[in-house]
């Protein structure tokens, strides 16, 4: 009888901080997306927008939001989208906390500087060392310190605890047990905006049918990557489309080949 051989606790420990900053990393590069996202009303669209690069230029209501819009929440007065929303808050929400727990466990207080040239023992803060741009600082909501930046910011930081990454010596290691919260916290956030915007790889039945045989049309995604999409017709191989069949004996579209479905769908609409 052979045993498996275990896996070490370090290796564990390293694995959950590398997908904890992976995950972090994902949530931050698709914040601008989920925040446009709050300002549309949901339905089943397709092609989805990331990957309308050969489609006209969009109106300045539908621009992306990265580069454009400020990667901070703010208040939206008329919200289309009430899962995005719940989605950016929830997540803003949880990514500061998170910050905050981390900063009181790491991150070395600040410094005390003499004020009184005689040595009489009046002390104050270093107000270098407090401004210290990589320090995460919270006091109150009236005084939002590091929050101001935004969720950005605040995933870019913890990405540099749970990577161990250092600032003189400004930082203390982060214990396992905290890791392990991180790295959950970090893989709700990432599952959630994913969700919110239809990346997790849960098929979507689009509102149109096949522009050859008008059976039923399903795009699937895969988590994370929503360039990788494809598009299948429900019918089998009778459809008459100019695509391959799939695995399933059903017509496939993916990658260039959803070009071509987008026009015929377009050409389909306009008859």
């Amino acid at each position: 009888m052979t045993t498996q051989p275990s896996i070490r606790p370090d290796a564990v420990d390293h694995l959950n901080r590398a997908q904890a900053a992976d995950d972090l990393a994902a949530v931050r590069e698709q914040w601008g997306d989920l925040l446009a996202a709050i300002g549309r009303a949901p339905r089943a669209e397709w092609p989805p927008r990331e990957c309308r690069e050969w489609e006209q230029p969009p109106a300045a209501e539908d621009a992306p939001a990265v580069g454009r819009l400020p990667l901070i929440l703010r208040e939206h007065p008329a919200p289309l989208n009430l899962t995005a929303l719940d989605a950016a808050t929830t997540t803003e929400r949880e990514l500061f906390e998170l910050c905050d727990v981390v900063a009181a466990a790491v991150q070395r207080p600040v410094r005390y500087i003499a004020t009184d040239k005689h040595g009489r023992g009046r002390y104050q803060p270093d107000p270098t060392d407090r401004a210290d741009p990589a320090r995460w600082n919270y006091t109150s909501p009236t005084d939002p310190g590091s929050r101001a930046y935004g969720l950005h910011w605040a995933a870019v930081w913890l990405e540099g605890r749970a990577l161990g990454e250092q600032a003189g010596e400004l930082f203390a290691p982060v214990r396992p047990l905290l890791a392990d919260e991180m790295a959950s916290t970090a893989r709700r956030a990432r599952a959630r905006v994913e969700r919110a915007l239809g990346r997790d790889g849960q098929p979507t039945a689009l509102d149109r049918p096949c522009p050859y045989c008008r059976g039923p049309l399903t795009a699937h995604t895969r988590s994370g990557d929503p360039a990788a999409a494809t598009v299948v017709c429900g019918t089998g191989s009778s459809c008459t489309a100019p695509v391959l069949l799939n695995g399933r004996g059903r017509r496939e579209w993916a990658g260039a080949e959803l070009v071509g479905l987008f026009v015929a769908l377009e050409a389909a609409r306009k008859q």
